[in-house]
């Protein structure tokens, strides 16, 4: 190393060294009444409030995520054929269902008169699983989805008035976009369904959840999706989980007469996603 380095480097340690001892002198000699010191003091707590409420919503939203993925996992339970026990599933999903929206009046609680975007990422993950199994269960239910107005509207809550105080009307941000990786995640638990479909040898709700899939697919091709967005990404995942239930619904019809209907699901399975790579329509 040349000794220019050398020195230049040593004279950036001494600097730094300097200035340290400066603002030690400072800090012995400012007054803690001062109002610098009291600024500054005031932006710490600013902080500690903001780090703490992000804390808070974070723990809510996994919260939220542990429940609503064992919401999903008790929908597909939903394949028995004996109709009273699909009943009760449906209604203990549903229950399950509004009991989580407790949960989000908390976050929106936390969040009333504050920016929602500077904590979105803390509960978004939380936000997309409860789309998702509110999804499924509206499929499963009704056989049709929720439009985005009435997913919003179900985080719109009152907070309960103290003493005289008028009531409070709290709304809880849901962008779009979580609106729509909720509906991708929906999906791959739809290829779910279809192939346990296929191996309790229910044929017909096979070609019926994949042709779901399929408009859902349709549409969100028609989005303009470029780069690693989200929504990019989880559009892939439709495509391979959509892949699959087409090779499903391939296997019934080519080879459905060769092969009994309590071996489709091992052979489907066990077939190679031949698919799996990207088109030339896809960039």
């Amino acid at each position: 190393m040349s000794s220019h380095k050398v020195h230049r480097r040593n004279t950036r340690k001494n600097n730094k060294y300097c200035v340290g001892e400066k603002a030690r002198q400072v800090l012995e000699n400012i007054h803690a009444d001062s109002p610098i010191m009291k600024l500054f003091q005031g932006y710490a707590c600013e902080l500690d409030d903001k780090h703490d409420r992000y804390e808070r919503i974070v723990k809510i939203g996994r919260d939220i995520t542990i429940e609503s993925k064992k919401i999903i996992f008790l929908l597909h339970n939903t394949g028995t054929e004996i109709e009273g026990k699909k009943e009760t599933i449906f209604t203990e999903a549903n229950l399950r269902l509004t009991q989580l929206l407790e949960k989000f009046k908390l976050v929106a609680s936390e969040l009333h008169n504050l920016d929602h975007y500077l904590y979105h990422r803390a509960y978004t993950n939380g936000l997309q699983e409860y789309i998702e199994a509110l999804y499924f269960y509206e499929y499963l239910k009704h056989g049709s989805l929720l439009g985005t107005t009435n997913i919003c509207s179900k985080l719109n809550f009152t907070m309960e008035p103290e003493n005289d105080a008028p009531v409070t009307g709290l709304e809880l941000c849901c962008p779009i976009v979580d609106i729509l990786l909720g509906m991708g995640d929906f999906t791959g638990e739809m290829m779910r369904k279809c192939i346990n479909n296929l191996g309790s040898g229910n044929i017909d709700d096979c070609f019926k959840t994949c042709g779901f899939v399929r408009n859902i697919f349709v549409g969100f091709s028609g989005l303009n999706l470029s780069g690693q967005s989200p929504i990019n990404r989880k559009f892939y995942t439709l495509k391979q989980s959509l892949a699959k239930m087409e090779l499903v619904c391939y296997n019934i019809k080519v080879r459905g007469s060769e092969i009994p209907k309590h071996m489709l699901a091992a052979v489907v399975t066990s077939t190679p996603d031949e698919n799996s790579d990207e088109d030339e329509g896809y960039f």
